[in-house]
């Protein structure tokens, strides 16, 4: 098989033309989280941004949310910087005023300005999991795209740790960073050696999944490793670590299962939101579940440890996907060499499944 990454296999359109990876936008057909709900407290608005669009978050004071496009349809000005009433959002500039649809509904000097051109977009929004979500595609189809289900997030027997950082790469980068568990030898200085073992692929026209399991090669578990997935005893005959990656467009998954079992004793769910209009930044939204062990409250003390471990692990893996990110500046294409089956068949689901990327004005 031709290792080039112009074949059909890492992702070509409907049409047969080949789609480069890093140039291909994400769908906006879907329910994307865009801020942390404890950052938008009641009679306030923020300013986000999706794949270039700017949108303001609105909460009432009585806590309803609505999403809109972040201009005055007057003078352009962002509505994040002006008042929210009842359940209605005041421009800072004249006061113009709009609902939760963007509906201009009071011009202050007028004695009427509810004229279509004088609306803004107005987004379908909803939180759960303690994330807002916005519907930044076709309005009629939000009720029809499944919101993301994450059991693990509502469920007592864990405890949930937000990722929420931006990083200066692709989105595609991140959905192959996180697949890709070869690149154990990256996080060397924290793991220790590890010797990753790859154990079969499963795909549709959507999603992929990737089995692996591990064995330790060098030095000891790490603290940080062990208190978030507890002591490791040695596997009964026939059992085994199970960690499964999944992509489902546009989300990510990773659930790890220590040998024996029932319930995962970690269970992540990302998506990576694209922040400019090129797509070349995005901000990570995620929930890290970690399941608590038999005497409860130890998880809590030591959550100090683990948040440090983790935040050690991320580090590297942003560094590294930004430097993916300034080869592909500097060479202007992607050139990758790509060898490992999951990873081709990951790149065929994220490129037939996202969107050619919008002309520059």
């Amino acid at each position: 098989m031709s290792l080039d990454n112009t074949a059909r296999l890492p992702g070509a359109d409907e049409r047969g033309t080949t789609r480069d990876i890093r140039k291909t936008a994400i769908d906006p057909d879907f329910w994307y989280p865009v801020a942390r709900s404890r950052d938008l407290k009641p009679g306030k608005a923020i300013a986000v941004t999706f794949a270039g669009a700017p949108i303001v978050l609105v909460r009432t004071r009585d806590g309803e949310l609505f999403a809109l496009e972040n201009r005055c349809a007057h003078r352009q000005v962002p509505l994040h910087v002006g008042v929210v009433d009842k359940c209605t959002i005041r421009c800072g500039y004249h006061g113009w005023e709009y609902d939760a649809e963007g509906k201009c509904v009071s011009v202050p000097y007028l004695d009427a300005c509810s004229m279509k051109p004088n609306n803004v977009r107005a987004y379908p929004s909803r939180e759960a999991y303690g994330l807002v979500f916005i519907f930044p595609g076709a309005r009629e189809k939000a009720g029809e795209v499944p919101f993301p289900e994450v059991p693990s997030a509502s469920d007592p027997n864990y405890k949930t740790r937000y990722l929420d950082r931006r990083v200066e790469c692709h989105y595609t980068f991140m959905h192959e960073n996180l697949m890709d568990m070869n690149h154990q030898f990256l996080h060397r200085r924290l793991m220790g050696g590890i010797k990753t073992m790859f154990l079969g692929v499963r795909q549709g026209d959507n999603w992929i999944e990737a089995d692996y399991t591990f064995k330790r090669a060098a030095g000891k578990q790490p603290l940080g490793e062990k208190f978030m997935l507890g002591k490791r005893p040695e596997p009964q005959p026939g059992e085994r670590d199970l960690m499964t990656i999944r992509t489902e467009y546009p989300y990510q998954t990773l659930r790890f299962w220590t040998a024996g079992s029932e319930h995962p004793a970690l269970d992540l769910w990302n998506v990576y939101i694209p922040i400019d209009a090129e797509q070349r930044i995005n901000h990570t939204f995620g929930l890290m579940m970690i399941r608590r062990p038999s005497m409860r409250f130890l998880l809590d003390a030591f959550w100090p440890v683990i948040v440090w471990f983790t935040n050690g692990i991320f580090a590297e893996d942003r560094w590294i996907c930004e430097l993916e990110q300034a080869a592909f500046d500097e060479h202007g294409a992607d050139r990758n060499q790509e060898i490992f089956p999951a990873i081709r068949g990951l790149r065929r689901v994220l490129t037939d499944n996202g969107i050619d990327m919008p002309e520059k004005a």
